[in-house]
């Protein structure tokens, strides 16, 4: 039966992923992302039921749009199979529960925050704000019914969740300043991605994501120097490796924090 929830649950991550397209591509230009209805970029033709059936559209369409044949990115069909495959793997480890669907929620913001930053190089405010709002319940609903991502019982995890994140990248981000006489020490956006986060994750795993992003950001970086797609002056989004470190923190993270503490204390 777990197989079928999965399953399901994976098509429903690749439908939503056809709305993360839309997010994508119509918030950075500050358009409204409900209407008007799907059409294509290039013609303008509104696009039937039969175009936006995620996945197999594209695959039967070839990559080109019906009406004018103009070229349609590969990109929309990988946005759809990573959401179904993170919501696949996130219900295989907190099964059928409030946390399940609340990494569900949380990752379906950052899948969009991962490739608008990686286009623009920035994080919309409305998609922080989203995670906010939704955070509050996730607040209230933890003093209740304790969730299994904290690790404990306590009510206060997901608000000092808000401080070991966002609170430490700010800081960063002032030294960064005061250090290198720039304001580009760390990005806004990415400080206030991580209060949802934060919220979400609680204030151990926050830092495990936060970590996780850092390690990520560094070798991901020094091998896109080493292969000159990159040079040591180009600048590299860091909102990317925050939802890859948050997605390796929903799926790994206590196993993560707790061979960190058990090699801390194997050495001592």
């Amino acid at each position: 039966m777990e197989i079928v929830w999965m399953v399901y649950f994976a098509i429903v991550g690749v439908v939503i992923g056809s709305f993360l397209n839309v997010c994508i591509y119509r918030i950075p230009k500050e358009e409204n992302i409900a209407y008007p209805p799907s059409h294509c970029g290039s013609c303008g033709k509104r696009l039937n039921v039969f175009d936006l059936v995620p996945v197999f559209s594209w695959l039967f369409l070839k990559g080109k749009c019906r009406y004018c044949s103009s070229i349609i990115s590969p990109r929309y069909a990988v946005v759809e199979l990573l959401t179904g495959l993170t919501f696949a793997l996130l219900f295989n480890t907190y099964g059928l529960s409030v946390d399940f669907f609340a990494s569900a929620f949380l990752m379906s913001i950052l899948i969009a925050v991962f490739f608008i930053d990686l286009d623009h190089k920035i994080i919309p405010d409305g998609l922080v704000l989203t995670g906010l709002i939704a955070g509050v319940f996730i607040i209230i609903y933890n003093a209740i019914f304790p969730m299994q991502i904290y690790g404990t019982g306590r009510w206060w995890d997901p608000i000092l969740g808000i401080i070991a994140g966002s609170g430490t990248l700010m800081i960063i981000g002032i030294v960064g300043m005061m250090v290198y006489k720039t304001d580009e020490a760390m990005g806004g956006g990415d400080i206030k991605i991580f209060a949802p986060i934060g919220i979400f994750l609680g204030w151990k795993m926050t830092f495990v994501a936060l970590l996780i992003s850092v390690v990520l950001a560094g070798i991901i970086s020094f091998i896109l120097i080493v292969l000159k797609v990159k040079d040591r002056k180009s600048t590299i989004p860091f909102g990317p490796f925050i939802v890859m470190g948050t997605l390796i923190t929903y799926l790994y993270g206590w196993d993560i924090l707790n061979l960190y503490v058990n090699t801390m204390i194997a050495n001592m």
